[in-house]
């Protein structure tokens, strides 16, 4: 029976969502027990395998799984058909790298920030294990649980693709993607350190080239590209009479999607609520080169900057009604130069810009169905996703 009205179209699109959230989850409980059985068979004691166990459960699965379900999404697109279940088998596990590599960067993250929760729940590292655990909390042993997260990517790789003619490809696409996301996070250290605020260090082109490296390609080219390499989309063909460079294509869009991706998380840090984005915004107390601030520093007042200058940054453990009075400080600054109408004015512009070059993607003519090309909707698709979010 089909959808009579906007609530029926409304309660489908949500149950279709459920479905493929629930088909992506199920995947996860393979791998999940595939490197569990990997564990026990290397002779791990069982209080390890239990511990891992929860490391995979508690920080992988519980965000909102948009980078690793990207992946057959992409591919579906890409292909312009359902995939087969060996297909989407594939393009799922692969998706479910991506989460493992993102939740090996916020677990190490969040101890480097000092956070206190993740996802509305305590970080890794703060997780009270309960009286009848010999070790109180997991602690600094949330080092090596990140590194774990890792590791497990390279042996899902060799596991199940291996034998594919497109192996070195993804496994090289990991490799490099790690190592840009950690350049991006060292210059970020570097550039806002939390005892030595100095706002000088700050500027739009640092900022951009850390949102770019720390996030734009693990979370939006990485997808594209793994379904790209799955779905056989070569290096160059031929597109409306002239030769095109998908993969060259791919990376100029999704980086400046992922840079608006980035800037909204930095709206939402300072404009959000901690039911809204599941943590307390923390940007303004840890001195974070953000684009609020940067957005700030351009248009206030001598005035105006020296109260950032006075009240930006001011981390006080001891004192948390302190740190709170000098948050409160930057954000009435924050309301006095209308950051929300400066973000609502970025946020218009940038999509039309992306929109514009998405545009002018071609696709072959008589592709539709019959090849692996890139097309204009795997970025529409990601766009749709993400513009006007609230969490």
């Amino acid at each position: 029976m089909q959808p009579t009205n906007k609530a029926d179209v409304a309660l489908a699109a949500g149950d279709k969502k459920k479905a493929r959230r629930a088909r992506f989850q199920r995947v996860f409980e393979t791998m999940r027990d595939e490197l569990i059985a990997h564990m026990t068979a290397n002779h791990m004691p069982d209080e390890a395998v239990e511990w891992y166990r929860a490391n995979l459960e508690y920080n992988v699965p519980g965000g909102k799984l948009n980078r690793g379900m990207s992946v057959p999404d992409s591919a579906e697109v890409i292909l312009g058909r359902a995939l087969t279940d060996d297909e989407y088998f594939k393009a799922a596990l692969l998706g479910w790298m991506i989460e493992l590599l993102q939740a090996f960067f916020l677990v190490s993250d969040d101890m480097m920030d000092d956070s206190t929760t993740r996802r509305g729940q305590p970080c890794w590292y703060r997780k009270d294990l309960g009286p009848n655990s010999a070790i109180a909390k997991v602690g600094n042993i949330a080092i090596n649980d990140s590194f774990m997260l890792e590791g497990a990517i390279y042996h899902l790789l060799k596991k199940h693709f291996r034998a594919e003619p497109y192996y070195v490809d993804i496994l090289e696409l990991f490799q490099e993607t790690t190592f840009q996301t950690e350049m991006g996070q060292l210059v970020d250290l570097i550039t806002a350190p939390e005892d030595n605020v100095d706002l000088s260090r700050f500027n739009m082109d640092k900022y951009k080239f850390i949102v770019r490296y720390k996030t734009a390609y693990y979370s939006f080219y990485l997808p594209v590209a793994l379904a790209m390499r799955m779905t056989g989309v070569p290096d160059t063909y031929t597109a409306a009479g002239a030769p095109f460079a998908p993969y060259e294509t791919a990376l100029k869009i999704l980086i400046d999607i992922g840079e608006y991706f980035q800037v909204q998380d930095d709206f939402l840090d300072f404009h959000g609520t901690e039911a809204q984005i599941g943590k307390r915004g923390t940007d303004i107390v840890d001195n974070k080169c953000s684009w609020c601030v940067n957005t700030a520093l351009g248009v206030v007042s001598p005035a105006q900057r020296k109260v950032l200058d006075e009240h930006y940054g001011r981390k006080n453990l001891q004192d948390h009604e302190e740190e709170a009075k000098h948050e409160r400080e930057v954000k009435r600054l924050y309301g006095e130069i209308e950051l929300p109408r400066l973000y609502r004015e970025y946020e218009e512009r940038i999509v039309g810009e992306i929109r514009k070059v998405v545009a002018t993607v071609p696709v072959p003519e008589g592709a539709q169905g019959q090849g692996a090309v890139l097309r204009p909707e795997v970025f529409t698709v990601f766009l749709d996703k993400i513009v006007g979010r609230s969490k």
